[in-house]
């Protein structure tokens, strides 16, 4: 749906070049929620808004849905955008203008529809986002996170094909943060939209994304299904995002030197998640294990878990652990042998 081809961009600030994104290849699958996560300054504002040509790439091509967004004149870019929705970081309303006013503006804009049309398609949106109570009231007048549904339904006003959420949650608290992610949700599996998703946040990665890419520096570092990048983080910079996000259930090595036998850290995805494997291979094994850190939760729809176990045995009985466990379909890394 998206491809990016040798795409970089460079600003120009006091005489000086800086790099905001070096050359990168970047491919986003067709209805799919794409995340990129990386700190502030990292460049991933700038990727998400060269997809609508907010920003001119300094080079490169950018192909959506197979047009080449990068040849695109000025007309032809208008049309391009209505097919492009997007989610502000701080909503970007209209103070002066009601819910309803603030949705229909796209269409108005557009110039393409009767007012009536206009306002069936306003109705049928303020209800998908759940305020229809709520259209005749001004900005000023609502919640952050009702603020945030209304610029969910304006970015739907045009039909859109995608969906670019440009640090859509961070304004807001945690309660209402879940709240518009399940809405994105929906959104993505009952449209079909393709939704590409920028945070510094993992939970926001892991709740709602199908893959993610890492940006640091101006550069994807890491790029894979969330998964694999949450459960397996390979880079320094996904490392730290993903210990930040499950400080508490990460544990920490320099805590364990004292700790007898064999430390291993065992990955659950699926099923196996809440099966009793570990108890039954310490029985068939007879080898005796302590929990020093671990965490259940969920990855999007998928059921996951990590628990760093240490091992007490011999060599023969902790290889046989390994054995049965990965037979039961758990990943296992060796921490300490």
């Amino acid at each position: 749906m998206i491809e990016f081809q040798k795409v970089h961009k460079t600003y120009i600030v006091q005489e000086r070049k800086i790099e905001a994104l070096h050359s990168t290849d970047l491919h986003v699958r067709r209805g799919e929620v794409f995340g990129l996560i990386g700190h502030s300054g990292a460049g991933k504002s700038t990727l998400l808004r060269l997809i609508n040509r907010l920003e001119e790439p300094s080079g490169g091509r950018i192909l959506v849905n197979g047009i080449e967004v990068t040849a695109l004149d000025a007309a032809g870019l208008r049309n391009f955008r209505r097919k492009v929705g997007m989610i502000f970081q701080h909503f970007n309303l209209l103070a002066s203008k009601t819910v309803a006013e603030n949705i229909a503006m796209p269409m108005k804009l557009a110039g393409d529809q009767s007012s009536a049309a206009i306002m069936r398609r306003v109705e049928e949106l303020v209800h998908r986002v759940g305020l229809s109570d709520q259209t005749t009231k001004y900005p000023s007048q609502l919640s952050g996170g009702q603020k945030q549904r209304v610029g969910i339904a304006r970015a739907l006003a045009t039909g859109p094909d995608i969906l670019l959420c440009d640090e859509a949650t961070s304004a807001l608290d945690p309660q209402t943060t879940g709240q518009v992610l399940q809405l994105l949700a929906e959104i993505n599996r009952e449209l079909g939209l393709t939704i590409v998703l920028i945070t510094h946040e993992m939970d926001v990665i892991r709740r709602v994304c199908d893959r993610v890419g890492v940006i640091d520096g101006g550069v994807i570092v890491e790029m894979g299904d969330v998964t694999d990048v949450f459960l397996h983080p390979q880079h320094p910079t996904t490392r730290r995002f993903v210990q930040e996000s499950d400080a508490d259930s990460q544990g920490n090595e320099e805590d364990w030197q004292h700790v007898r036998g064999s430390i291993v850290r065992l990955t659950f995805l699926g099923e196996s998640t809440y099966a009793p494997v570990l108890g039954s291979v310490a029985r068939e094994t007879g080898v005796d294990y302590s929990i020093l850190a671990g965490r259940i939760g969920r990855i999007k729809d998928q059921p996951c878990g990590q628990l760093t176990v240490a091992l007490n045995g011999s060599d023969e009985q902790i290889a046989n652990v390994c054995t049965h466990v990965q037979a039961a379909g758990v990943t296992l890394e060796v921490i300490r042998s």
